[in-house]
């Protein structure tokens, strides 16, 4: 079983930033695919930005840019900086692992709103 405890929520002007954390039970190493989510009010719950174990990562266009993910392995926390806030960013974000390709494990989440 794998806990992730979000982090770094909160409430921000638009045009600031904030850096969410996402702290895993276990190493992170072996875990493939770390990433973050966020679902709007009354929205699905749609892919941030995601770290894979090589290196590689990947972002939602509306975010390209704009926010930086990364995973510090000897801490087993992943990082999500988010600079140039925008209201529509406004959302409560999630963090994700993936292990093996098919066992998905979620945090509780955390609050992001973004004043005009």
């Amino acid at each position: 079983q794998v806990q992730l405890v979000e982090s770094g929520g909160g409430l921000v002007q638009a045009g600031g930033s904030l850096r969410l954390s996402c702290a895993a039970s276990v190493s992170i190493l072996s875990i493939g695919s770390m990433g973050w989510y966020r679902q709007g009010l009354g929205n699905q719950r749609d892919l941030v930005a995601t770290a894979f174990s090589g290196g590689r990562t990947n972002y939602a266009d509306s975010v390209k840019d704009r926010f930086t993910i990364s995973r510090d392995n000897a801490k087993n926390t992943v990082y999500l900086q988010m600079d140039s806030l925008k209201p529509e960013d406004t959302a409560v974000y999630y963090c994700n692992a993936l292990i093996s390709g098919y066992r998905n494990y979620w945090g509780q989440g955390t609050q992001v709103t973004v004043s005009s």
